[in-house]
């Protein structure tokens, strides 16, 4: 809640002005999905709060950012692969470490 106010009192405030407010129990982790990646949050606290008919989440917890791993279409791991004669894994492992740059990855695997 807030500090220096007894809740008691807020919950009292909160139901007056038509405001309620659910936890949602035992919940332990929420991912958010975004197309750059993701937002983990660990040890979550999730709590609905509803007023006039509309309900919103507030959501506290120890939060860290996955990057969304990149898509490697089939036809770049194959190409990748003839124009550097290497095993299409190894073409692969590049594209990821490149993620995804074709030229980027005949660059590295032809370097030497």
């Amino acid at each position: 809640m807030m500090p220096g106010i007894n809740p008691k009192q807020m919950k009292a405030a909160m139901r007056k002005m038509g405001m309620q407010m659910n936890e949602i129990e035992n919940v332990t982790k929420v991912v958010v999905y975004t197309a750059d990646g993701n937002y983990v949050f660990e040890d979550a606290q999730v709590v609905g709060i509803t007023m006039q008919g509309q309900t919103s989440y507030q959501l506290t917890g120890n939060m860290h950012f996955e990057e969304a791993e990149v898509e490697i279409p089939e036809s770049d791991v194959e190409l990748v692969a003839s124009q550097t004669s290497v095993s299409p894994e190894a073409a692969l492992a590049a594209l990821k470490e490149c993620k995804g740059d074709i030229a980027e990855a005949i660059l590295k695997l032809t370097a030497v």
